[in-house]
């Protein structure tokens, strides 16, 4: 958990961040993606706001839950994990077909699709210690 806490403090506050960002129309033009201003590619990039929310809650509500001893961190670990994997995958996905490569945004995506597969694993194959008394 000491290794995954630094991702989920980054990604969870970043998303916030992002969101916020985005609500007050503070990313300067050039630094967003191709069409940002069209209407489709406006509604694209909202839908994302549940999912990415989801995945902030989850995973700060996991270090909570981690933070007061709770058996259930595991399992909000593992699902803020596995949809940071999806929102990732969703967004590489739109912008394959779409034949429109911009390094910054993939490369943020990219780390959104990455870093979750490293610990995974680890959270799939955790057991559950047997409850005494």
């Amino acid at each position: 958990m000491k290794a995954l806490k630094p991702f989920f403090l980054i990604t969870d506050i970043g998303f916030i961040l992002y969101w916020i960002l985005t609500g007050f129309h503070w990313i300067p033009k050039n630094w967003a993606f191709k069409d940002y201003g069209h209407p489709f590619i406006i509604a694209w990039n909202w839908s994302f706001l549940p999912l990415d929310l989801l995945i902030s809650f989850t995973g700060l509500w996991s270090l909570y839950l981690r933070q007061k001893g709770k058996r259930e961190w595991a399992a909000f670990v593992l699902v803020s994990l596995v949809l940071t994997f999806c929102s990732g995958l969703q967004a590489i996905a739109f912008w394959a077909f779409r034949r429109d490569f911009d390094p910054v945004w993939w490369a943020f995506n990219l780390y959104l699709m990455i870093y979750p597969l490293f610990f995974i694993r680890r959270f799939l194959t955790l057991r559950e210690e047997p409850e005494t008394g």
